[in-house]
């Protein structure tokens, strides 16, 4: 009576451990500190900031002060200067009237970078076949946020946003021949 029970046991084990283990496959989460949990989020604060009107203490109020917030890069006039006239070919006239205004004032002129972003990978699948190298699926989803805000006089003259409100991404990769196939192409220089 205990053959057959081991023998269940071990097969049991033996499908447990073919069919996958997914929850042991690699995960990762790149995240900037940031206020906002969403590129909406984002946007919204970005909306509210009005060139001309906006103060230093306003951007405060809305959580965008380099010194309290992690993650916002103050610029000063001369990383202004070569962000927007990176070559001979931009004049002073070619740019917005709010970036003109910072570019003249120079040294009152200073600007905020945020970079803000949420990115998730985590790979699916069978553990065993994406150890070995045979097959491996890898998902990536999240956001980015980028904002430019120049400040004359403690005064909002420019704003700009960008960014990848959802990124979703797949990578597939096959190789039937599993560590055999990544050993061959190092030994062959990947020719094979």
């Amino acid at each position: 009576m205990k053959q057959p029970l081991s023998s269940a046991l071990t097969l049991c084990l033996a499908v447990w451990l073919l069919a996958g283990c997914t929850a042991l496959l690699p995960k990762s989460k790149q995240t900037t500190a940031s206020p906002w949990q969403t590129y909406r989020e984002a946007q919204r604060t970005f909306d509210l900031i009005v060139p001309g009107k906006t103060t230093t203490e306003d951007l405060r109020e809305l959580q965008l002060d380099p010194e309290t917030v992690p993650n916002i890069a103050i610029l000063n006039y001369a990383d202004v200067l070569r962000r927007f006239m990176a070559n001979q070919s931009v004049t002073l006239a070619d740019l917005d009237h709010g970036v003109q205004e910072c570019v003249r004032a120079k040294t009152v002129c200073r600007g905020l970078e945020i970079n803000q972003s949420l990115v998730k990978k985590h790979r699916n699948g069978s553990f065993w076949l994406d150890v070995f190298g045979f097959k491996r699926e890898t998902h990536t989803e999240g956001f980015r946020f980028n904002a430019l805000v120049l400040l004359r006089d403690g005064i909002v003259v420019y704003k700009l946003t960008g960014g990848q409100p959802v990124i979703q991404e797949s990578e597939h990769t096959q190789n039937p021949l599993g560590p055999v196939q990544s050993i061959g192409n190092k030994l062959t220089g990947g020719w094979l």
